[in-house]
């Protein structure tokens, strides 16, 4: 990509200059640069400089606002990633009855396997099969990729049930045990959806920045969302919970979970 390759040969020039080079906003073209090996600045506003929130830097006499692509300090990240690996060892082991009840009943109670697997998008944009409870008839997709809605006819009676009480997402734990997703995280969504947001809403690609998560935010303050417009109402949590991210905000937000589920 030639944007890139501008930004690669001075990775010190002035972002608002290049902005005018190649026409786009400023959140593009740090969309752009995502995933890739450049340091960015921008210039702040004022607020930003007499708040003092940000690390600045100059270059020939204009302040810069460094980007700190590092979200949490690598002992949080590893303590979280530790914390991931035993809850769900905890989870799968000890509530291994209940796993048994639920695909019992979801086999008995529509045709169909008990578990579905279905294709999302992960950390760095590298995609997964996600595993979870059936809630959905066979061939519930037969007419092409859909978001589910408050009646849905192509949910079973049951597939209510663990919707409700998010029943339905317990064998993600196993996606959380082999390192495919975290207990908090984004939502992961399919690459089909993830095209419609990024038209309405580029930086949606910063949340491929941390893995996905059995929970969220953006599902504690939203709740499922119906179309792509109300996704992108949903991503603005995420947005805040990647800029706030610690192991304290994910206690939080398995705290309200596990109330909402209750």
């Amino acid at each position: 990509d030639e944007r890139i390759i501008l930004y690669q040969k001075d990775v010190e020039a002035n972002i608002a200059d290049l902005q005018q080079e190649i026409e786009l906003p400023t959140g593009d073209i740090i969309s752009e640069l995502e995933g890739q090996n450049v340091l960015v600045k921008v210039i702040p506003d004022m607020y930003d400089i007499l708040s003092g929130s940000v690390k600045m830097t100059s270059i020939f006499g204009a302040p810069l606002i460094i980007i700190n692509r590092e979200i949490m300090p690598p002992w949080q990240q590893t303590i979280k990633r530790l914390i991931d690996i035993f809850v769900s060892l905890f989870v799968l082991i000890v509530f291994s009855p209940l796993y048994l009840t639920i695909a019992i009943i979801v086999k008995t109670t529509s045709k169909g396997p008990a578990f579905f697997r279905q294709e999302r998008i992960g950390l760095h944009g590298k995609p997964f099969n996600i595993i979870k409870f059936r809630s959905m008839y066979t061939d519930a997709e037969k007419a092409g990729p859909a978001l589910s809605s408050t009646n849905d006819p192509r949910i079973t009676k049951f597939g209510i049930f663990m919707r409700k009480t998010r029943m339905d997402e317990i064998p993600q734990f196993y996606n959380v045990l082999i390192g495919d997703m975290s207990l908090v995280g984004p939502r992961p969504e399919r690459q089909f959806f993830i095209d419609k947001i990024v038209e309405k809403a580029t930086h949606y690609n910063h949340l491929l920045k941390v893995r996905p998560g059995i929970t969220s935010w953006g599902q504690v303050k939203y709740g499922y969302a119906e179309n792509v417009d109300q996704m992108v109402e949903r991503l603005k949590f995420d947005i805040i919970y990647i800029e706030n991210m610690s192991l304290l905000v994910d206690f939080k937000i398995l705290i309200y979970t596990v109330m909402i589920v209750l």
